[in-house]
């Protein structure tokens, strides 16, 4: 069972990510900082391992109720507790026109879920 401590750093960690602008796995810019959100995908991703069942549900909930970022941050986290979800979650969202912002090291730019979902299931 999960502790009321973990139950907490979940629920804030799935907040986070709700809310999320910005889509970022590892570290941003010149300095390698990781983000807010990063570290709220990296809590949660852990939880899936710890405590799979709960972190589902979260993840589940993110994915119906995120920002375009949380949406994709939660396509990814199913992604890797269940590829058939994972490809389910993105099948849905690559009709989804809604932007967000992207990092991957030094480089920011834009995408929307519909080009996101779509690489997704393309393998990239």
């Amino acid at each position: 069972m999960v502790g009321i401590g973990k139950d907490r750093e979940l629920d804030s960690a799935v907040e986070q990510l709700a809310r999320a602008d910005t889509l970022a796995f590892g570290g941003v810019g010149f300095a390698g900082t990781l983000l807010p959100e990063t570290e709220a995908y990296r809590r949660v991703e852990q939880a899936l391992d710890e405590h799979p069942e709960a972190a589902r549900k979260q993840v589940d909930w993110l994915l119906r109720h995120g920002s375009p970022a949380g949406k994709a941050y939660a396509a990814t986290l199913l992604d890797k507790a269940d590829a058939a979800a994972g490809r389910a979650a993105w099948t849905r969202l690559r009709t989804d026109e809604a932007e967000f912002t992207t990092f991957t090291g030094c480089l920011m730019g834009r995408a929307s879920l519909r080009e996101y979902a779509t690489e997704r299931l393309a393998g990239n």
